[in-house]
């Protein structure tokens, strides 16, 4: 082989990103720009770690404390459903790492505000829209638009999350646990 073919060949490795990781990474950032600029569209106070060696991607602001939130994106539909990684590269998520998990169902525009307690355990998230109140609901269809959860205390939610008061009245959507349906 040439000097020049070995050039090329090295260029050509060089230029190829993997299609995996940058459609995966490409995902990722448009559904993290996705959900701070629907959190701050609903008036919550969003911040963006600089770089990602946090466990997070993005901060939202309650009272005097702040949310860790990894955001996750549902694109493609599997089994009747859509899912999402409940888990990093290399390990499951921990109380210790974030609070919430944000799932966005990408083809539905459909957001999932899930705590970290109903994902401790699973390594994917799945989320079955079309099958509200039927067979085959997903246990965390609760969470479904629940933007309410991150604009309370821990103290405020009550038994399995469902808030005391839902803030939906305030918000431009109205989450599947709001105790006011």
């Amino acid at each position: 082989m040439g000097k020049r073919s070995e050039e090329k060949n090295r260029e050509t490795r060089r230029s190829k990103p993997s299609a995996i990781s940058a459609t995966g990474s490409r995902r990722g950032d448009a559904a993290e720009a996705e959900f701070i600029a629907r959190a701050c569209g609903m008036n919550l106070r969003v911040a963006k770690p600089w770089g990602n060696i946090d466990p997070y991607d993005a901060l939202v602001g309650m009272g005097s404390m702040f949310w860790r939130v990894q955001v996750k994106c549902a694109y493609h539909q599997r089994n009747r459903g859509y899912e999402a990684m409940a888990t990093s590269t290399t390990a499951v998520y921990t109380k210790n790492e974030i609070d919430f998990f944000a799932a966005w169902v990408v083809q539905r525009n459909i957001w999932y505000i899930v705590p970290i307690e109903a994902g401790i355990g699973y390594r994917w998230l799945h989320f079955n829209p079309e099958f509200i109140g039927q067979r085959g609901e997903s246990r965390l269809e609760k969470y479904r638009e629940a933007w309410c959860l991150l604009a309370c205390e821990p103290k405020a939610r009550g038994w399995q999350d469902i808030p005391i008061v839902c803030r939906c009245r305030e918000l431009p959507v109205r989450c599947a646990s709001c105790p006011g349906k």
